[in-house]
């Protein structure tokens, strides 16, 4: 079992920055991939960026070029640094882990974190 607790969340003007950190605990297998999800009311849940273990990433085409993620393995944390920020922006921000075993993967999600963008 793996838990997640995000944080950083809170209300910043448009054209500004904002910095979420999602921390991990539990049985973390060393073969893994933690990403940032986001939902507004009324819509689906996205993808925002993604990390693996290994380094690689993925990342929306809405968010290239503003927002960096990035992890530090040794403190199972994931970090998200968004910059130039917009009203659209505006959603609950989810942290997710995937273990992966043998044969196997395990899907973990926090409980979100807040971002508004308004002036």
């Amino acid at each position: 079992q793996v838990q997640l607790a995000e944080s950083g969340g809170g209300l910043v003007q448009p054209g500004g920055s904002l910095t979420l950190s999602c921390a991990a605990s539990g049985n973390i297998f060393s073969i893994n991939i933690m990403g940032w999800y986001r939902q507004a009311p009324g819509k689906q849940r996205e993808l925002v960026a993604t990390m693996a273990s290994g380094g690689s990433t993925d990342y929306a085409d809405a968010v290239k070029g503003r927002f960096t993620v990035s992890r530090d393995n040794a403190k199972n944390a994931l970090y998200l640094q968004m910059n130039s920020l917009k009203p659209e922006d505006t959603a609950v921000y989810i942290c997710r882990h995937q273990n992966f075993g043998w044969g196997d993967v395990s899907d973990y999600w926090g409980q979100g974190t807040q971002v508004t963008v308004s002036s």
